[in-house]
C-alpha cells in the first residue's frame, strides 16, 4: 500500500492553472505548491496581479501575462511554455469569465467573451499543450488536466447569467469528451464545481459571507483548503481512476440542498 505522501503527494510535477493570480486559481496554486510541485506557472492578463502573486508566492510560481480569449494568445502561451519546458505534468483550465444582463438586454459580446473563455479556451489550450501533455503522461503516472466548471453548469440559478450557466454545462459535457479522446495518451480530464467560494468573480461569498452561507447544507462558504484538497485529490496518484468526472465542491448545495432555506446562489469560479 502506498504512503499518504506517495498517493496525494505531486513532488516534482510542473504545472500551469490559468487564472492563478487570484481567486480559485490562486487557492489551488497554493495547494500544488504544498503538494510538492517544483514549479507553476501562473497566467492572468494584468501584470500586477501576476507579479503580486509571483513575489508572495516564492520562487517555485512563474508568472506570465496573457490573454486567453483569443487564439493568438493561447498559442502565445503554448510557444512560450514550451520555450521553457519539455513536459507538462499538469493543467488546470481555470480562467474564466461572467457575464450578467437582464434578458431583453442581454449583449452579444457578453455571450461572446464568456462562451469563448470558459469554453474555447480550455479546449484550444489543451490542444496546443498536447505535446507537452504526452511528453509528461505515463501509464504509471498520466499527465492531468483540470477542468474549473461551476455549479452552475449542474442545477440553474435565478440570476441572468445565461452563457455562464450554459458554458459550464458546455464544460463538464467537454471534459467527459475530451477524457474519452486523451485518455489513450495517458493524459487524465477530470473537473471541479465550485460553489460559493469568495472571490473577485463571487463577491455575494466574499461581500455576504453570511447570507450566503444559509443556502449552503454545510453552513458556510468554502475556504482555501477545501478547493487545493479537491485539486490535489484529482491532480495526484489518488485521483488515477477517476476519469470524465466533475465534482462539485460546494458544500452540498447542489446534492444535499433538501430544505436549506432561501439559497443565494454562489455563481462563481
Amino acid at each position: 500500500m502506498m504512503t499518504l505522501n506517495e498517493l496525494f503527494g505531486l513532488e516534482g510535477r510542473i504545472a500551469l492553472v490559468t487564472g492563478g493570480s487570484r481567486g480559485i486559481g490562486k487557492m489551488i496554486v497554493e495547494g500544488l505548491l504544498e503538494a510538492g510541485c517544483a514549479r507553476v506557472y501562473i497566467v492572468a492578463r494584468k501584470k500586477e496581479q501576476v507579479d503580486e502573486t509571483s513575489a508572495e508566492l516564492g520562487d517555485k510560481v512563474v508568472g506570465l501575462v496573457g490573454d486567453l480569449s483569443q487564439m493568438d494568445g493561447i498559442q502565445t502561451l503554448a510557444d512560450e511554455l514550451a520555450s521553457r519546458e519539455d513536459k507538462l505534468d499538469l493543467l488546470v483550465n481555470n480562467a474564466g469569465a461572467a457575464w450578467g444582463e437582464p434578458f431583453e438586454k442581454f449583449t452579444e459580446a457578453g455571450w461572446d467573451r464568456t462562451m469563448d473563455l470558459n469554453v474555447k479556451t480550455p479546449f484550444f489550450l489543451t490542444q496546443k499543450l498536447l505535446p507537452l501533455l504526452k511528453a509528461a503522461g505515463t501509464q504509471e503516472r498520466p499527465a492531468k488536466v483540470l477542468m474549473i466548471a461551476s455549479i452552475d453548469g449542474m442545477k440553474s440559478n435565478p440570476w441572468p447569467t445565461y452563457p455562464y450557466q450554459a458554458s459550464k454545462a458546455g464544460l463538464i459535457h467537454l471534459t467527459r469528451r475530451m477524457a474519452a479522446e486523451l485518455v489513450g495518451h495517458n493524459i487524465i480530464v477530470n473537473g471541479i464545481g465550485p460553489g460559493a467560494f469568495p472571490s473577485a468573480m463571487n463577491r455575494a461569498a466574499r461581500d455576504n459571507e453570511d447570507m450566503v452561507k444559509k443556502g449552503i447544507p454545510s453552513r458556510r462558504v468554502g475556504v482555501t483548503e477545501d478547493m487545493a484538497a479537491g485539486a490535489i485529490y484529482l491532480l495526484s496518484r489518488a485521483g488515477d481512476y477517476v476519469v470524465g468526472t466533475t465534482i462539485p465542491i460546494d458544500g452540498g448545495v447542489v446534492n444535499a440542498n433538501i430544505g436549506a432555506g432561501n439559497f443565494v446562489d454562489p455563481a462563481g469560479d
